[in-house]
């Protein structure tokens, strides 16, 4: 069922630039779903990429976020990885610069809703973003300084903004229900063979196969179910003839094709699937495990996550429609990841959540 490519862009996005462990939301592209339409102007103060409403943000904060991904990348795989296509003639770059530009258009946004919803830090919180701060600040080199204007005025701005957007979010979020049924939240394992239907090109692009080729496919599934039903060894026929990279899966409701999803919840142990087609092809599914206690616990608390992002969700994008934003595209353009950047310094969201998290 590994139709999907690997990017490695996924990666680095959620191992980097995400809020705190607790708090996930949807990248959004800030000239996209995200914000209203960008309409490209003039005024900007001299360092400003964007400004939203009335509240900007400085090339030095956009390079703060940069240069955590900077460090990590370059030093694992060298300063070519920034050129680096991952697909459709898009590098790697310019995939992160623009992660990088929607999370900051996000946060300003959630700052300027906190102010709607009268979200405030405390002065404990406010101390804690001086610490973290003080401890950003104290790994940097002093040319990291002198190239990119930080001081402890910005970076103690960046974590006042960064800690309000984890409070706004956790104040939409606080009445959702953390009650899940076992039922609901039910996770199931499975072993299947899967027959592919279609073929991957060097490119990355797929190409479904015609009727006649899936009829033939089909024979062969046949062919293979007949096998089973003779008495011959499902593992050892998995080992055989299945075409996905992985051949158990364990899961809950909505998290796989439905008709998949719908033959192996209505398995019994042990029991074995008649061929099942999907989008990726046709699959004989044999039901490991009719109920996982350790996964649906992690399941619970995945829909307990996905409920607090759609409440969070249908609140900022209301709030979002009535902002307007500008870019100062021309600014932008020239950002880059290179030698020259910040270094010296422990990533800046590893320091937040060190902070923030030993404070609780």
């Amino acid at each position: 069922m590994d139709k999907k490519r690997i990017m490695i862009i996924a990666a680095i996005v959620l191992a980097s630039v995400g809020l705190a462990a607790a708090i996930v939301f949807t990248v959004r592209h800030f000239m996209k779903d995200g914000m209203p339409e960008i309409v490209l102007t003039e005024g900007f103060d001299e360092d400003e990429i964007f400004r939203i409403n009335t509240k900007g943000c400085s090339i030095a904060e956009a390079r703060v976020y940069m240069s955590t991904l900077e460090d990590n990348y370059s030093d694992a795989f060298g300063s070519e990885i920034w050129t680096k296509e991952i697909g459709n003639g898009v590098t790697l770059e310019d995939e992160i610069k623009s992660t990088v530009l929607a999370r900051l258009a996000q946060i300003k946004a959630m700052n300027l809703l906190a102010v709607s919803r009268s979200v405030e830090l405390d002065e404990d919180e406010l101390a804690q973003v001086k610490k973290a701060a003080s401890q950003y600040l104290s790994g940097l080199s002093s040319n990291s300084v002198q190239i990119e204007g930080v001081d402890s005025e910005l970076i103690e701005k960046m974590y006042s903004e960064y800690a309000v957007a984890n409070k706004v979010y956790l104040d939409i979020t606080r009445n959702i229900n953390p009650e899940i049924s076992d039922d609901e939240a039910r996770t199931i394992s499975v072993k299947h063979i899967l027959f592919n239907t279609y073929t991957v090109s060097a490119d990355g692009s797929t190409r479904q196969f015609s009727d006649a080729e899936k009829e033939s496919i089909y024979e062969r599934a046949e062919a293979v179910s007949e096998k089973i039903a003779a008495g011959e060894d499902f593992d050892a026929l998995v080992e055989k003839y299945n075409e996905d990279t992985e051949s158990t899966y364990t899961f809950g409701k909505g998290q796989m094709p439905e008709s998949f999803e719908t033959a192996a919840f209505n398995l019994g142990t042990d029991e074995i699937s008649g061929i099942v087609e999907t989008e990726y092809g046709y699959h004989i599914i044999k039901c490991i495990s009719t109920f996982d206690r350790e996964e649906t616990d992690n399941n619970k608390k995945r829909i307990l996550l996905e409920r607090k992002k759609e409440a969070f969700n249908k609140v900022y994008d209301e709030f979002v429609e009535t902002l307007h934003s500008d870019l100062n595209e021309e600014l932008w353009n020239e950002v880059e990841f290179s030698s020259d950047g910040i270094s010296g310094a422990a990533g800046f969201f590893d320091i937040y959540n060190e902070v923030f998290t030993d404070s609780q």
